[in-house]
């Protein structure tokens, strides 16, 4: 399925931007978020944390909240950009499998779904973690992961609770995007 028929927005993984491009697939739209405002966000949180780090000359490239070459950003930034836009973070409880989380509810409650998995990259050198949106558009779910050459959906809500209780097997953390009640 491709993504242009679709009209389904999927941007593409660079360096370690997946936050960025995981906050653009969420909302489906071409720079939703830039990374010069996620560097804001991060750098609004130090100047917010009551336990400011003294500074060493690593502090120029390693932030606390991202890696200011390479992104890297932390759930920090990714709660504090959610709540721009009006929306709330639940963490999924992982003792609990993805069968209670209530996909097929209404679309004014669940947003959509961001992952953050282990991952291996660069020869299987590297190790760190990458963030993954899942998407309900159009009644169907879709994995928007910017590491995938295009959005792949789901055959049904069984197979995404399948998908959910893997990532939570594997050391994945599954966070709930909901839309503020009023």
């Amino acid at each position: 399925m491709d993504s242009k028929k679709t009209g389904v927005y999927h941007e593409k993984q660079k360096l370690q931007f997946c936050l960025l491009h995981a906050l653009n697939n969420l909302f489906q739209q071409q720079e939703a978020f830039t990374r010069a405002r996620l560097n804001e966000i991060s750098g609004k949180l130090v100047l917010e944390d009551p336990s400011k780090k003294t500074w060493t000359p690593f502090s120029i490239v390693f932030k606390p909240h991202h890696n200011a070459f390479t992104g890297n950003y932390d759930i920090n930034v990714l709660i504090a950009a959610l709540e721009e836009k009006d929306k709330t973070v639940v963490w999924h409880d992982r003792r609990n499998a993805a069968s209670t989380i209530d996909l097929d509810g209404a679309d004014d409650s669940l947003f959509g779904i961001v992952l953050n998995v282990p991952a291996r990259r660069y020869a299987l050198l590297w190790k760190g973690r990458h963030w993954i949106t899942m998407r309900k558009i159009g009644g169907v779910w879709y994995n928007l992961d910017s590491d995938l050459p295009k959005p792949m959906p789901f055959e049904s809500t069984r197979e995404v609770r399948g998908f959910l209780d893997y990532v939570l097997s594997n050391g994945g953390e599954v966070l709930l995007v909901m839309n503020q009640k009023e």
